[in-house]
């Protein structure tokens, strides 16, 4: 985790969700009139799943790996080489961030480069909302753990093997020692993510909560940015 390896642009154009987390999704050849989104690999299957619900046509997606968390440096350093990479060919660019860890960078980063990102420290305030999530963290929740749909398909890939507890288990209490509880978000209601996500508490030695947040704020975020491109066109 504290290796700082250069991270290119994601090149892939077919959508593989057990590869986001290191390659991230390449945006589609630009068509004329359309907007295109900057997101955490984390977020790719939300993004598309609410685009098809809402018919949010005007939205094209790359992501970048879902890993950069890992290194909350490099989110600024990528974004803005996305941004330079893709705005000579699309009209609109927005940010699917939220501070994740850059302290304040990226949204300095996103307000130079005029581009817009979603408000919030993290996604599971947005998830949760962030007014909510803010009352929850004053109430105590702040020796929580969270989950979302992609970081329990993806526990061992992101999380389990990263912070090297398949190989040293006794690193489980020095890493998570204050933490309480597990709380996962779901955006899908799976029962099978539902049970993995206890397993992942049980495997962390916490205390499990559920709560079904669905697309929490994101979704409303979106059909906004697609809105703004159809008056446009």
């Amino acid at each position: 985790m504290t290796a700082r390896a250069a991270i290119p642009l994601p090149s892939s154009k077919g959508f593989d969700e057990s590869s986001l987390a290191e390659n991230g999704l390449a945006a589609p050849e630009r068509k004329s009139g359309r907007i295109l989104l900057i997101a955490c690999g984390a977020l790719a299957r939300e993004i598309l799943d609410i685009k098809t619900i809402n018919g949010l046509d005007h939205l094209d997606l790359t992501c970048l790996p879902a890993k950069l968390h890992l290194f909350p440096d490099q989110i600024v350093i990528h974004v803005r080489a996305a941004v330079a990479k893709h705005r000579p060919v699309y009209d609109n660019i927005y940010v699917v961030y939220a501070d994740c860890g850059t302290g304040g960078r990226l949204a300095e980063t996103c307000a130079e480069l005029g581009v817009e990102m979603v408000p919030g420290p993290h996604c599971y305030a947005f998830f949760e909302g962030n007014a909510r999530f803010e009352e929850l963290s004053e109430a105590g929740e702040i020796t929580a753990f969270y989950l979302t749909d992609f970081l329990v398909k993806q526990f061992d890939a992101f999380i389990w093997r990263p912070m090297g507890l398949d190989r040293s288990p006794e690193l489980r209490d020095m890493i998570f020692g204050n933490y309480t509880t597990l709380v996962y978000q779901s955006q899908l209601r799976d029962g099978a993510l539902l049970d993995k996500a206890r397993d992942c508490a049980a495997r962390l030695g916490l205390a499990f909560v559920h709560r079904h947040t669905g697309y929490g704020e994101l979704e409303p975020t979106l059909s906004r940015w697609n809105a703004a491109a159809e008056t446009t066109v």
